[in-house]
């Protein structure tokens, strides 16, 4: 059905209505990208000064793809100054290598992220509701639009969009996520990610941070449940946290340990810090109520363990494949064979950074130990590991690769 206005002029073709539930990543790329070609309403239960005062969300690393695609979509662009050009791979307590990514990726806290690209939305002319969405309330917004976009994130969808079986092998958390933006740490050098694996007890990522305060470095324990890593239970507090975390770098990373300023070392505000858990789960992103489309896009449909960092940068992928199925059937029916040309877009790089972040979980391949180890001996063999979290691709053919490496 056309929608049209009927004017002195004769009848004019109007925009279609979209509904994006959600402003996070993959929220905020579709709103950017669709905002010249149809009518955009963004639904988000917190306004951008409740996000900025709020608790941090999340870790994120936007690897070069992303940053692209925000230049492609004329987001905002932030300073240069804290662009991270490597990955540092250590296991145990042995560092392995330094490899340079091909592209500079930048890290910036989501509760600056958000509320920055939610005011710029605003001003461009893009409709804002500051409203909690739920199961019940959801249907109106079917009614009301032409296509409804779940962008929920983590929390799970507002629709039983079906489980990808085959995809979603998980039925607890593999890791528990503990979350602090600090300052008071030296820098590595280069300045890049640095990825610590623990045998049989977890990972630490140090992330560099852009903040509202200026440059920061989030620490990033992820532990295997009950393991001796797995020490935050029961913790609430950020003096506990703070006291918690420089022990835990004392026993397990010294390495990192040894660049804290131990007077200075301190999250940033009282609200940097996090403790969660969460099950993996991909789910098919679309499907029909009320005979009309909905469609599901980040993490709300595909949800993954973020020990690979790739949450913030598969919703974006998907939020630009999710764009140009919309271009592509601007001028057609938004129906099944619509949310399907979606999915065949998206399905083969879901399946491979999902299969690359599930076997992130267990313990390595011996061939990808092997691999590490030559990364070790060979620049261009660390440079080629570090583009694996720019490019998942490349990740997922080294792990599912059957030959052995000499």
């Amino acid at each position: 059905m056309l929608n049209v206005e009927f004017s002195n002029e004769g009848v004019r073709l109007l925009k279609k209505r979209i509904c994006i539930i959600g402003s996070g990543v993959s929220g905020l790329h579709l709103a950017y990208s669709l905002r010249n070609d149809f009518d955009i309403t963004i639904i988000e239960r917190q306004s951008p000064a409740q996000i900025r005062r709020g608790r941090v969300m999340s870790t994120q690393v936007h690897f070069g793809p992303t940053r692209t695609r925000e230049k492609r979509f004329n987001m905002p662009k932030w300073g240069e100054q804290s662009l991270i050009e490597s990955i540092h791979i250590t296991i145990g307590n042995q560092k392995l290598f330094v490899g340079n990514l091909q592209e500079p990726a930048l890290s910036v806290d989501q509760r600056l992220y958000y509320s920055h690209f939610i005011k710029d939305l605003i001003e461009k002319g893009v409709s804002f509701r500051f409203e909690k969405v739920d199961k019940e309330s959801v249907e109106v917004l079917i009614d009301e639009f032409d296509l409804v976009i779940d962008c929920t994130g983590k929390n799970g969808s507002l629709f039983p969009f079906s489980i990808e079986k085959d995809l979603s092998p998980f039925k607890t958390p593999q890791r528990k996520c503990i979350i602090g933006y600090f300052t008071g740490i030296k820098a590595n050098t280069p300045l890049g990610v640095s990825v610590t694996v623990l045998p049989e007890l977890g990972e630490m990522f140090e992330i560099p941070v852009v903040t509202e305060y200026g440059p920061a470095t989030i620490m990033f324990i992820m532990a295997i449940p009950n393991s001796n890593l797995d020490v935050f239970k029961g913790i609430k507090s950020a003096e506990e946290f703070t006291l918690k975390m420089r022990s835990a770098a004392q026993q397990f990373f010294p390495e990192i340990y040894n660049r804290i300023d131990r007077k200075n070392f301190a999250l940033c505000d009282e609200n940097s810090f996090l403790q969660t858990a969460l099950t993996p789960i991909i789910r098919k992103p679309y499907l029909m109520v009320k005979n009309k489309l909905v469609v599901g896009c980040g993490d709300s449909v595909f949800l993954n363990d973020p020990i690979t960092g790739q949450g913030c940068n598969l919703s974006s992928y998907c939020a630009e494949q999710l764009y140009e199925t919309l271009i592509e059937y601007k001028n057609s029916k938004w129906d099944v064979e619509m949310g399907e040309s979606y999915w065949s877009r998206t399905k083969q790089y879901v399946k491979e950074v999902t299969e690359w972040t599930n076997a992130m979980t267990k313990p390595l391949p011996e061939h990808v130990v092997q691999l590490l180890l030559q990364g070790a001996q060979d620049q261009v063999k660390a440079n080629e590991i570090a583009e694996w979290f720019a490019n998942p691709t490349k990740a997922y053919e080294a792990f599912t690769s059957t030959k052995f490496i000499v």
